[in-house]
């Protein structure tokens, strides 16, 4: 009886996964077993970070407005524009507004400074 090679499907599979883990460090990228086990944690620890890092840019943008924006008054803050911005309906997310306080911090004082007049003149007058 003649021989029969086997486990083209599997060895093309384990192959795949050895180009995945190519550059794991000792056994995680040479042995089939506990490179399927670093791939998963890999493959979470990935999906995770992704969203931390979209939570971490949001806090560094938060953080760039409220210190530009205490610049201009004590009692001047980071909520209470973001609350005048939603109030006159200013489409303008915190990603552009970050962007502003570092390059153009004039424009974002500029924009500041008519939301704090028209919303001042809106509460003195009794329009709402």
């Amino acid at each position: 009886m003649t021989r029969i090679r086997r486990g083209n499907i599997a060895r093309r599979r384990r192959i795949k996964i050895r180009l995945f883990a190519s550059s794991f460090r000792g056994a995680h990228s040479r042995l089939t077993r506990t490179i399927t086990q670093q791939k998963i944690r890999a493959l979470v620890s990935s999906h995770r970070d992704r969203d931390k890092q979209k939570i971490n840019f949001r806090r560094l943008w938060i953080t760039r407005i409220n210190a530009v924006i205490r610049e201009i008054g004590v009692s001047y803050s980071y909520s209470r524009l973001i609350h005048d911005l939603y109030k006159k309906q200013v489409l303008l997310n915190r990603k552009i507004l970050a962007q502003m306080a570092i390059s153009n911090k004039n424009c974002l004082y500029m924009i500041s400074n008519e939301i704090i007049k028209e919303v001042d003149w809106k509460e003195s007058t009794g329009i709402i």
